[in-house]
């Protein structure tokens, strides 16, 4: 009796085993490979799909986009860099644009920049006859942006496009312009040096307390890149250009990577150039339409510290009977009040002019009712 249960539990095993086997192989192909697979790879394929079209994407109160990037000599980067835009503006549910700025390139980036703009219509492009600066292809690429917000990156793949989302989100905290800090920088020690001077420096005489003035990563509204005039090398100094007409300005932390094509267009030239155009900074937007507090304020010290050299001699002469005849603080003294009559004669010169020249278009209007 166990005998039979035995043989017959065994034969059903063989049963099942061989229909097993026989499943098996009406579900393999003519390659030999099992059935069950495609169908596996089919609910992969699909289950990705799904999820890309759920990805929820980042809204933004702008209705679209204008990405401007300013160029020269960047031939390598720039098909990973417009990529990387693409990758990073699919997270945001905005309309964009992105214009490169070719400031003269003598490479074949005009070229690479064409092709870009063949197979996508969001990439506009404009090219300068000859390399007028970094300051010049922002104010071009300010004039032609169409969105009513505005972002601006180099192009040497240094900035991280993924960024864009998070300099929109501080605009929306009410800011109107906002500045990358890279905190962490990938550069050499020369240029971390002398920006961490150059922006120490800046920081004391503008009084704007952010920590990156020359970051390339920026985000404005509208309005600001309308009244901003950037020339010569002022594209350094747009935070302080903005602070100065009114905007409210805030920084975020951006994220940094070194650079792996070309080389910098840094120079020590530049750098010294940089503290030049501070004092212009300073003079034309503080005192452009009041000369006569700056030329009259040094000309006020330059006129006491002379009145009270000559003073301490004139005691000297008349009440100790000293000769002044090998005094040469005399001579500093008369020097010093003829310098702060002077300085004094420019002010008033320069109050004149900004009487005769003063036009409406000088001030920024915020709202009209």
């Amino acid at each position: 009796m166990e005998e039979n249960l035995s043989q017959a539990a065994n034969h059903s095993q063989g049963e099942s085993q061989e229909s097993n086997n026989q499943g098996k192989q009406l579900d393999k192909t003519s390659t030999g490979k099992p059935q069950y697979r495609k169908s596996f790879y089919h609910r992969r394929r699909y289950y990705h799909k799904f999820n890309k079209e759920a990805i929820q994407k980042e809204k933004s109160i702008f209705k679209k986009l204008s990405v401007i990037i300013p160029l020269y000599n960047e031939e390598e980067s720039l098909n990973p860099l417009a990529n990387e835009i693409r990758k990073a503006l699919k997270l945001i549910d905005l309309a964009y644009e992105i214009i490169f700025v070719d400031d003269g390139s003598s490479d074949n980036s005009l070229k690479i920049i064409k092709e870009i703009c063949k197979t996508d219509k969001r990439f506009k492009y404009l090219s300068f006859q000859k390399n007028y600066g970094k300051s010049a292809a922002l104010q071009m690429g300010f004039k032609e942006a169409a969105g009513d917000v505005v972002v601006t990156m180099d192009a040497d793949l240094q900035d991280d496009p993924n960024e864009i989302i998070n300099l929109l989100k501080k605009l929306d905290e009410g800011f109107d312009v906002v500045s990358g800090w890279k905190k962490k920088r990938f550069d050499n020690i020369i240029k971390k040096l002398s920006s961490k001077f150059f922006n120490l420096v800046t920081r004391i005489f503008s009084r704007i307390k952010i920590h990156d003035f020359n970051c390339g990563l920026k985000a404005y509204r509208k309005d600001v890149t309308q009244n901003l005039k950037i020339y010569g090398e002022l594209h350094r100094y747009i935070p302080v250009l903005a602070k100065w007409q009114g905007y409210k300005i805030s920084e975020t932390i951006v994220q940094h990577h070194p650079r792996k094509y070309g080389t910098t267009k840094f120079g020590t030239s530049r750098f010294f150039k940089g503290f030049i155009d501070l004092l212009t900074v300073m003079f034309t937007t503080r005192y452009i339409r009041r000369p006569m507090h700056f030329f009259g304020f040094l000309g006020m010290i330059s006129f006491m510290v002379g009145i009270i050299v000559n003073g301490y001699l004139a005691y000297l002469w008349l009440i100790q009977d000293q000769y002044l005849s090998n005094r040469p603080m005399l001579f500093l003294g008369i020097l010093l009040i003829i310098v702060g009559v002077q300085f004094f004669s420019v002010g008033l010169l320069g109050e004149m002019l900004v009487n005769n020249f003063r036009t409406e278009t000088e001030y920024v209007i915020k709202e009209k009712g």
